[in-house]
């Protein structure tokens, strides 16, 4: 079991860069090792943000064995590994097992909206079939259902399920999972807005995806925090609260992906359903970005 100590701070959901319709493996590389020089704790392959609804199963297998691969021990490798399809998830996450992730990320049925007790037995399946540290991903706004805290609690007494990723918005959430569930279950905020203020009441880091853009600037947050500076965090959360509109004022990852482009590191592929940024939405993002030095404005 890995341990869950290593499991904090700023974890990336790394974007997944294409060209001419493939992954563009020499940009992800500079992207991870990039990353990785500015001391973030972790990253996630195949989230959302690695727009993971649509890659087929080979590349999301190649994208994480190739994580894996750059990687080489340096940080925590989390996964993604989830579907609304309970034979599907855990076909994801035992080649997550297989290839040496450190734990997997598994997602809420979406689509399908299952009761608690279907979100209960999906999560149960998937950590009895497979040994490896499970991380819940509870992300209401894009799967149609909330896992409340009472299911949370229930999950977290299974062993190798052993934290969650908690993108409600909601404090009163974050801290009702805190409170019902075993000692020692993890709870990482999901998005950038709440990172700074879960974190002030029990969460261990966040899963970002502002950090795809300023890996240090989050690093730098947690790192004041974690050493008793409160209000230079609080200055940092504040410098980058525009970065953060900016990363949603589109259906994510379209704004992250359109920001690495402008900041020359990626192509501007995305695939579709989802479509490049343009227009004033676009001169929005140049806008944050400009602001934080990141462009030329």
């Amino acid at each position: 079991m890995s341990d869950t100590k290593n499991m904090k701070g700023i974890i990336t959901a790394i974007i997944t860069p294409f060209k001419g319709n493939k992954v563009d493996k020499k940009a992800y590389k500079e992207l991870v090792e990039m990353q990785i020089k500015a001391g973030i704790s972790g990253i996630v392959p195949c989230g959302t943000t690695g727009e993971s609804a649509t890659l087929d199963f080979d590349e999301h297998e190649m994208l994480i064995d190739d994580t894996l691969e750059i990687v080489n021990h340096r940080l925590t490798v989390i996964a993604g590994a989830g579907s609304n399809n309970t034979k599907e998830a855990i076909r994801l996450t035992e080649h997550a097992r297989k290839a040496g992730a450190d734990a997997a990320l598994s997602i809420t049925p979406y689509y399908n909206k299952p009761t608690q007790t279907g979100m209960y037995e999906h999560f149960r399946a998937i950590a009895e079939a497979v040994d490896i540290p499970l991380i819940l991903y509870n992300v209401p706004g894009r799967t149609g259902v909330n896992m409340l805290p009472e299911t949370v609690a229930r999950l977290s007494e299974i062993k190798n399920i052993i934290g969650i990723k908690e993108a409600t918005g909601s404090l009163q959430q974050v801290t009702e999972t805190m409170k019902l569930c075993r000692k020692g279950f993890m709870v990482l905020s999901g998005d950038d807005f709440t990172a700074l203020p879960s974190i002030a009441v029990g969460a261990k880091g966040v899963i970002s995806v502002t950090s795809n853009i300023v890996p240090a600037g989050m690093v730098e947050m947690f790192r004041a925090y974690e050493s008793g500076n409160m209000q230079k965090a609080i200055d940092i959360n504040l410098k980058l609260w525009p970065l953060h509109n900016a990363m949603f004022i589109e259906s994510n990852p379209i704004p992250v992906k359109a920001a690495a482009h402008l900041m020359g590191w990626i192509s501007g592929e995305i695939r579709p359903p989802l479509t490049p940024m343009t227009g004033a939405n676009l001169d929005k993002l140049k806008t944050a970005l400009a602001g934080q030095g990141l462009i030329n404005a």
